[in-house]
Order: structure tokens, then sequence, then C-alpha cells
């Protein structure tokens, strides 16, 4: 007889919320005959709220729980913003969808809707990220950055009571979340390249659980699989995290991918760029080879001080 009912894990923000809420009614939708329950599940980052990322660990952060309550078999499907799924996961696992992604740049909120460039001298800019943040100074280096966590409604509400000048988030979650009006401009690739996998949700499932993979597949969009492949792949092979500044964007037009990633030392200063335009065959290829070319023109420098300046 084949299982009605399905369990979905997530985080319990309304930001994950959201989305395993889309997951459950897309499925719903497809599988009328089947039931989709969603169930919150806290995560360590959801619980360490007063210390930055980079000082908390990265691998799993917002991730580990929902992964164990697949292993244990208590949940069927999790639900994961991409970009917060390590690039190398438990081997019981994997990932049975990746539905089609969202914008996945980076817009800034500001008072008096300023955008970044027209922000007054020494501005205040609010962010828990060190990729947003060293982009940010090799911009401008008057920019004070300021840490902010908690989820975006939180995050929100902290900046329009404080006396920053900026907050920098992730457009696809301020859109999810209604936010969209508060935008004062979507920041620019060349200024700010997200981070893998940016603005795209996952379905992680148990590897032996051929029914639910075979479900989750059907949300599955091509495009973003390859080109997230592609940014994942560039982020696991420079071995980074929340803990080093790396950005990158695989963008696909027709039969060929152009990827753009870069890696920064945390203070902005130096920032080592690169792109490659590659045939979407060669996909599996094209993050590891442009890894390796800003791993070669210096990158591999600005990894080591990162890592050197973690154990002092």
């Amino acid at each position: 007889m084949i299982k009605k009912n399905f369990v979905i894990g997530t985080r319990g923000s309304k930001l994950a919320l959201w989305q395993a809420n889309y997951v459950k009614e897309a499925l719903q939708n497809e599988f009328p005959n089947l039931n989709f329950e969603v169930i919150k599940i806290k995560t360590k980052g959801d619980k360490i709220l007063d210390s930055p990322l980079s000082k908390i660990g990265s691998k799993g952060l917002f991730t580990k729980e929902i992964e164990n309550a697949l292993i244990r078999k208590e949940i069927d499907f999790a639900v994961h913003s991409l970009k917060d799924l390590p690039t190398s996961i438990d081997n019981r696992l994997k990932i049975s969808a990746i539905i089609k992604r969202d914008d996945p740049r980076d817009v800034i909120i500001s008072k008096n809707n300023l955008r970044l460039a027209e922000l007054p001298k020494n501005a205040k800019i609010a962010t828990s990220s060190l990729r947003r943040k060293a982009q940010l100074l090799n911009f401008r280096n008057d920019f004070e950055i300021v840490d902010i966590r908690g989820n975006i409604d939180t995050r929100i509400r902290k900046f329009d009571e404080s006396n920053f000048d900026a907050l920098i988030l992730a457009k696809a979650g301020v859109v999810r979340m209604g936010y969209q009006e508060r935008i004062s401009e979507i920041l620019s690739v060349e200024i700010m390249l997200p981070a893998a996998g940016q603005g795209a949700v996952a379905i992680e499932i148990l590897k032996k659980n051929k029914l639910a993979e075979d479900i989750a597949s059907i949300l599955n969009d091509k495009e973003t699989v390859l080109a997230t492949y592609v940014e994942r792949s560039f982020l696991n092979h420079l071995g980074g995290g929340c803990q080093v500044p790396i950005g990158v964007l695989a963008q696909i037009d027709g039969n060929m991918i152009k990827v753009d990633g870069m890696i920064a030392t945390i203070d902005g200063k130096r920032v080592i760029k690169g792109f490659l335009m590659g045939d979407i065959k060669d996909f599996k290829n094209l993050g590891k080879q442009l890894a390796e070319d800003i791993l070669n023109r210096s990158g591999s420098e600005i990894l080591e001080s990162i890592r050197n300046k973690k154990r002092l």
C-alpha cells in the first residue's frame, strides 16, 4: 500500500515557513491524493542569536538538526535555503530537487531611500555576512559595518529602531516576505556578488527514500540545478563558508554558462575576481576551473591569511 502522509521539515522563521509551505502547496497540487504536513525544527543558528555568524562556525548551522530528523525518518523532506546547505552533505542524504530560483542579488534598504553610492560619509551599514562586509568596504572604505542577526522581520525592525543608515539583505527573501517596497536599490553583481545558491530553495531527502525522491523531483528546475551546481563547486573548491568572504553567480544563456566569482580579505582591501564562460555540457568543471584561476591569482594567499587569523 502506498504511503499517503508526508512530513516536511523546516526552520521556524517566517521565511523558512514560507518556503516550506510553497513546497507543500506545489506538491499537493501535483499529488492531490497525498497529504503533506509542515513541521518546525529549531537549528543551532536559530538558538544562538547574540554572536556573528562568522564566530560560531558555518557548517550546517541552519541545517544539521533538520538533516538529523531526515536520518531518523521523522520527516520525509527537508526544505532549506540552498545557500544555508553545506557543499558536502551526509552521504546518507541527497538533494532531490532545487526549485526555480528567484533573483539571487542583494538589496539595500536605507533611511531616506538612498542608493548605496548616495549614503553619507562613514555611513553605518548592517549585515551579518562577511561576504557583504568585504564587498561593501571594497566599494567604499569609509563605511562602518555593524553586525545584525535574526530573521528578516527582526532585522528590519532592529534597523528601523537604530541609527544605522542602511541594511543589506537578499532580494529573494525580502520579496517573499512582502517588503519589496522597502528596497532602495538592487545591488549590481559588479558591486555585490551573491552567496552560492542565493535565492534558491532545495529539497533534501534520505537517499534510500525512493518514493520521496520521485515526488520531490517533479519540482526540479534544470537551469537552477546547473547554475547552482557551478556555484557550489566553486565554493567547495575554495573551502569556503560564511567565515570567508566568497561570492559567486552562474548564469545560463542558451547553451553557455557564465560564472563570476570572487574572494576577498575581510577588510575589503584585497578582492580577487574572475569569470569564465563555458559550454553548458561542461558545467561540472566550470566552478572548479574558476576557483583554481582565482587561487592562482593570490586567492590562496587571502585564504591562508584568513585561516591564520582564525587560529590566533
